[in-house]
């Protein structure tokens, strides 16, 4: 589901017209981006949580070089889903 086909359904489903839902939806993102680039997580319970995980450094290999390149230390944006949102995407996949 593409970020338009998101603001369309919504948009829809509350009565809402197209720009008014895609500027709350820029606002929603926006600080989660904000937050994630001040090192906090942001946490919406019965959905999951944005964190920041921190890779370590290490050493890969240019496969068309064949070179030794060292990647460094970085943090990357990861989702973790709540338990019960894991549960419910699960037993829906194990009824199809």
């Amino acid at each position: 589901m593409t970020k338009s086909e998101i603001i369309k359904a919504i948009a829809s489903k509350k009565g809402f017209d197209r720009d008014t839902v895609s500027k709350e939806l820029e606002a929603f993102t926006g600080e989660i981006k904000t937050a994630l680039l001040d090192g906090k997580s942001v946490s919406m319970r019965g959905f999951g949580t944005f964190y920041l995980k921190h890779r370590a450094e290490k050493t890969a290999r240019n496969m068309q070089n064949n070179t030794t390149i060292i990647i460094p230390e970085h943090d990357i944006a990861a989702f973790k889903p709540a338990k019960e949102f894991a549960v419910s995407v699960r037993d829906k996949s194990q009824k199809a």
